[in-house]
């Protein structure tokens, strides 16, 4: 495993747990316990390959408007793929299918403004080097 790849791993698995912990304030659970699976730092891992994709829009001088929603769409796409892979074998950590804007279960279209956030994090942690 290459430095990018478990530094997008680990920084998706930490923003899930903060994430998830803050989804128990509507349910007035102070706890705050936060979860992932093992799953998800492979998924958030391949996130690395933002990396040649922001220096290609980049030199292109592309704004970081554009450059979000083509992570969006990349990380819908990887959440669609290892979602529905994860599904058929009764592992997928996540089930949205109960969500008002879903597809097949995986994917939640509503978390596009989430999504378009964590790609220009992706982006920013992978430009240091």
């Amino acid at each position: 495993m290459n430095r990018d790849f478990i530094k997008c791993g680990i920084t998706g698995w930490c923003i899930e747990v903060l994430f998830t912990s803050a989804s128990c304030f509507k349910e007035k659970n102070y706890k705050l316990i936060g979860k992932t699976s093992i799953w998800m730092f492979p998924i958030y891992g391949m996130a690395s390959v933002i990396k040649p994709i922001s220096k290609k829009l980049k030199a292109y001088n592309k704004p970081m408007v554009e450059r979000g929603a083509v992570y969006t769409a990349g990380i819908f796409l990887v959440e669609f793929v290892s979602g529905s892979l994860l599904k058929k074998s009764n592992n997928c950590p996540w089930d949205y299918s109960s969500a008002k804007y879903n597809i097949k279960g995986v994917v939640r279209l509503d978390y596009a403004p989430l999504w378009f956030v964590m790609g220009l994090i992706y982006e920013k942690i992978l430009s240091k080097d």
